[in-house]
């Protein structure tokens, strides 16, 4: 059975504020845990009134409180919009609170656009520095040494696992260099993910917490009882990606029956691209394209976001997909290091 993890962003429906969605958020934690997912992961961004992930770190506590066995952490932490001290401490603080089921995700993005990127006092060219700033976050995590004249407390020692998320060739040369896990973001930007793989694969080398690569790929997922109930779904996530092109994101909006009285052409051509590593249908066919996508990526884990506007269908499509999929179940707290908690199932 390949490991499904969920990507949440804590979206905002139309008519919702942003504490509904926090606590639709712990419920859907709870399902999935139950349901066998190993991680849930939560994406910082800002300024997005239709995302309330914002205070990333404070959001998986309540969600890691929340929960007992599921691994909970970041996809990801936007790196050069922090201190990697600052983020040392607050996930060595997470760690100590929930030994051996925090995950730390890196991204060298601002998570946001330039206004807003000026508002959190991060230099444009911060990202530049993306690598040496993953090392000095490596170094914080790791035990302290005796010398030590900065150290974070807590954090010192507690190794969280560090993935390298992506969407290029950049990450991926970077985990493969670092031997750390790869996350790619395909479940929006697909056009490098077969590149990046194999970039990874072919780059990689073993760590102290790595013997060989780990790849989670990301996936859209849209369950339903059948394949039009699921397109109709779908539509909610396809208005998502015309109003990000056209400037106007939002709250989750409602499904629509007419998806193509919504988009032009052009419009429809740019968001369907963008989506195409998208699942949509009812059990069979959901099955039947996750092991298309599996066969073609060769993926370790599939990192799963499912953009429904309607609370209970997105648990529904959870628990589809986990049938599908052969989900194991509720599992026991995995170790605290990545070699125990990774499981490798795909062709490294």
């Amino acid at each position: 059975m390949l490991p499904l993890s969920v990507l949440d962003l804590i979206p905002i429906p139309a008519g919702s504020a942003p504490g509904d969605a926090l606590r639709n958020s712990l419920d859907l934690a709870r399902h999935t845990e139950r349901l066998g997912y190993r991680r849930y992961w939560v994406a910082e961004h800002h300024n997005m009134t239709g995302v309330a992930s914002s205070a990333t770190a404070v959001a998986i506590g309540y969600l890691a409180a929340g929960t007992a066995t599921i691994r909970v952490g970041a996809g990801g932490i936007m790196l050069p919009n922090h201190a990697p001290l600052v983020v040392a401490e607050q996930f060595g603080t997470l760690e100590s609170l929930y030994p051996g089921r925090i995950d730390l995700g890196l991204g060298r993005a601002p998570g946001t656009d330039p206004r807003t990127t000026r508002a959190l006092r991060r230099d444009s060219a911060a990202a530049d520095g993306f690598p040496q700033e993953v090392r000095e976050l490596q170094a914080f995590l790791a035990p302290a040494a005796p010398d030590q004249r900065v150290r974070a407390v807590p954090g010192a020692g507690t190794e969280v696992p560090l993935w390298i998320l992506g969407s290029s060739l950049f990450g991926a040369d970077l985990a493969a260099t670092l031997g750390l896990p790869y996350a790619f973001a395909s479940h929006f930007a697909p056009d490098a993910l077969l590149p990046a793989l194999a970039a990874y694969r072919e780059g990689f080398q073993p760590s102290a917490v790595l013997e060989r690569p780990h790849a989670m790929i990301g996936v859209n997922v849209v369950a339903a009882e059948s394949d039009a109930e699921a397109c109709f779904l779908f539509t909610t996530m396809q208005q998502s990606f015309t109003r990000l092109q056209r400037g106007t994101p939002g709250p989750l909006q409602p499904p629509i029956e007419d998806i193509d009285g919504y988009w032009t052409p052009q419009e429809k051509a740019r968001a369907s691209r963008m989506l195409e590593y998208s699942v949509v249908g009812g059990p069979e066919t959901v099955r039947a394209q996750i092991e298309r996508i599996v066969s073609v990526t060769g993926a370790d884990e599939l990192m799963v976001a499912s953009g429904i506007h309607d609370h209970a269908a997105r648990v529904r499509s959870y628990e589809i997909l986990a049938d599908a999929a052969g989900a194991p179940g509720e599992q026991p707290v995995e170790a605290a290091t990545f070699r125990d908690a990774a499981l490798p199932t795909g062709d490294g």
